[in-house]
């Protein structure tokens, strides 16, 4: 299976060449048949029609490229009103939102962590827990989302 960033690289042209946003992806192994969900987004929203436009592409890239061996299934999405939070462009876009990250091992005996996002710069990211400040490391966080 090729690496999270490399299908992103592989993702991200073809998305923005049909001129939408590529928000990020999650690919899920623990179920069979393992899931590869790409988020997508525009100004205008997402319709199902646009899902189905970029889905093609995508798939035209997997069935070409064949990136990951074995049984998947494709899912295109608008990133929701849970939207998740991949790059750090995301998070400052969605400073002072309420958040919850979970992070790949524990800090502090755990791994979920839900508060208001102060800050983010290239290191990390900076959230704001019942009057408490938290400082989590950008390559300790295995998933991050809005909280609507």
């Amino acid at each position: 299976m090729a690496s999270i960033a490399k299908l992103n690289e592989m993702f991200g042209p073809v998305t923005e060449g049909l001129g939408f946003e590529f928000v990020g992806l999650e690919y899920l192994s623990g179920s069979s048949p393992s899931i590869l969900r790409v988020f997508i987004d525009h100004a205008d929203g997402i319709t199902v029609e646009n899902c189905a436009k970029v889905s093609r592409q995508i798939s035209a890239v997997l069935d070409v490229e064949e990136p990951i061996s074995g049984d998947y299934t494709l899912e295109v999405s608008s990133p929701g009103l849970d939207r998740p939070l991949f790059k750090l462009e995301h998070y400052k876009q969605f400073l002072g939102s309420r958040i919850k990250c979970k992070l790949r091992m524990p800090m502090d005996g755990r791994r979920n962590f839900t508060g208001e996002l102060k800050d983010a710069n290239e290191q990390e990211i900076t959230l704001s827990i019942d009057n408490d400040t938290v400082h989590l490391y950008f390559e300790d966080i295995e998933k991050a989302n809005i909280l609507a």
